[in-house]
């Protein structure tokens, strides 16, 4: 549920609209009415993704925490903290107009790729005359308008126009075409609004190449017109263009991702920045049982005290008693150079985290944990540490491999060395598996992780920056949506994932379990520092 699915199979509608262009370098003179700037070429160097901070760490961690709560619901925990369920976001009215590069460097199948984005936004969002009007420019060396916020008043008619918008391939004017939504895009003419505060003008630009004109001055014009622009950045853009583009606060209006095979991950993100529900539940607009909390967008199902939640997300039952939950945890840590030494150390940090919220002993939770770059190392097996203080002293001496990344390999030591006897494993004993990576595989990792799976081993995939989605959904056991998840950086991490359905408990009676209502607390504190 956290992305909205929008199927791209009808065809391009017969007469489209007649577009108006305005030329720019490089391309035929302006006609007259159009708009053109003018700016210093921009030589811009490859970027690097955001490495996030602390308080980006602390984030997943939280996300992680509760996926750790979560996941083993059949062992019959009780209390269960509320899972989102539905989700009915009321968009605050707004003129929006996507500006997206279609230059040279943006091949045909990529540039399909910014077309089920845009249309996964729309899909979000109220459209209508009264509420959030779209529009679309278009822009390489030239600027088009492939249509204007009047043009479609339907979200039907907004998604078959994208459909039918086909790449200029040419030049890079980015200036021009922000300079185009200042001048027209958001003109009353075209059906832009007058400012109000019950109004927002937004700009989505989306760009991946080396601007040929000057972006800084326009933008600044953009938003002193009350224009809140947010900065796409694909593959070989320089953040510092991103940065003089993106309204403030730049963390939450500059977004990298490495490829356009991943852009589709930043959907949720702008699907909550236009939200402006947040109180679903006392308005009544959900399906729960029990207890209801409402979320930005959403609500989650909860049960009273006595009762679990079942796998419908949205009905209770009473407790009955159940398993034990001790549990064999074993992280396989991406040590390759592309994670850095500084994203690293928050990695360690956020293992550490996850080791404070757990009850280890011989009887309870054990923790194992692995590094691989090249090679694979074991930093300790499970069992080795019988306490967290112990555990979190050797994971903050783990020191930094720096070199490749050979997943397989690693995947292939977790199922032959990890979970074996001889390594701590216990007979009986549900075993989890947390895979973290930021990039591509350099070995196969099929067979090794279909084994694990095979196993009954549990396997989440978590990927950052460069992580193959494909590879990640290979490694996930099922159901892949509940046990794979990516962000595009450090910085936005925190949007990976809200559940993966653990809970953690070793009494006999669950209902009676006094750690996991302590565990319990914890997460639903941390679930409302995440909201806030």
């Amino acid at each position: 549920q956290y992305f909205l699915r929008v199927l791209l199979a009808c065809p391009s509608p017969l007469g489209a609209p007649p577009a108006s262009h305005v030329s720019g370098a490089g391309s035929e003179p302006p006609e007259e009415g159009q708009v053109n700037t003018s700016g210093p070429r921009l030589l811009l160097s490859t970027p690097h993704p955001a490495s996030g901070s602390c308080a980006a760490m602390d984030r997943i961690c939280s996300a992680l925490l509760l996926s750790l709560l979560l996941l083993l619901q059949s062992y019959g925990a009780c209390g269960a903290p509320p899972q989102p369920r539905g989700s009915l976001c009321r968009t605050k009215p707004t003129d929006l107009v996507f500006i997206i590069d279609s230059s040279r460097s943006v091949r045909p199948n990529e540039f399909e790729k910014i077309k089920v984005f845009v249309s996964r936004v729309i899909e979000g969002l109220d459209v209508g005359p009264n509420s959030t009007r779209v529009g679309v420019i278009n822009y390489a060396s030239a600027v088009r308008s492939e249509f204007s916020l009047h043009t479609h008043q339907s979200k039907a008619g907004l998604l078959q126009a994208v459909r039918s918008i086909q790449p200029l391939s040419t030049g890079t004017m980015t200036g021009l075409a922000i300079q185009f939504a200042i001048s027209r895009a958001f003109s009353a003419s075209e059906g832009g609004r007058a400012s109000s505060p019950q109004f927002n003008k937004v700009a989505i630009v989306v760009t991946d190449g080396r601007p040929q004109d000057g972006v800084q001055d326009v933008s600044a014009r953009a938003r002193a017109a009350g224009i809140e622009i947010f900065a796409i950045g694909v593959g070989r853009v320089d953040m510092a263009t991103l940065r003089q583009m993106a309204s403030e606060p730049l963390d939450e209006h500059v977004d990298y991702v490495e490829s356009y095979s991943v852009i589709e991950k930043l959907t949720h993100k702008f699907q909550e920045a236009f939200c402006v529900v947040s109180d679903l539940c006392a308005t009544g607009d959900h399906d729960c049982e029990q207890l209801c909390a409402s979320t930005p967008g959403g609500y989650r199902c909860g049960c009273r005290e006595g009762f679990t939640l079942n796998s419908d997300g949205r009905t209770c039952t009473a407790c009955s008693g159940g398993l034990g939950s001790a549990l064999d945890l074993v992280f396989l840590i991406d040590g390759s150079k592309s994670v850095r030494p500084e994203n690293f150390e928050l990695v360690k940090k956020f293992i550490n985290q996850i080791v404070d919220s757990l009850e280890v002993s011989d009887k309870q939770a054990q923790v194992g944990l692995v590094q691989y770059s090249s090679s694979v190392r074991q930093e300790f097996p499970l069992g080795q540490f019988k306490n967290k203080k112990d555990i979190k002293a050797a994971v903050r001496k783990m020191s930094y491999m720096e070199k490749g990344t050979m997943t397989g390999q690693a995947l292939k030591y977790l199922v032959d060395s990890s979970f074996s006897s001889i390594n701590g494993a216990r007979p009986g004993v549900p075993k989890v598996g947390i895979v973290f990576t930021d990039g591509r595989s350099q070995d196969y990792i099929t067979d090794a992780a279909k084994k694990a799976k095979d196993s009954g081993f549990r396997m989440f995939a978590v990927g950052v920056g460069n992580a193959v989605e494909d590879e990640l959904r290979e490694i996930a056991s099922e159901p892949v949506a509940e046990h794979y998840f990516y962000t595009a950086d450090f910085r936005t991490i925190s949007r990976i994932g809200k559940k993966l359905q653990m809970k953690i408990c070793v009494e006999e009676d669950p209902c009676e379990c006094k750690s996991i209502v302590k565990f319990q607390t914890k997460v639903e504190d941390l679930i409302d520092s995440l909201q806030q």
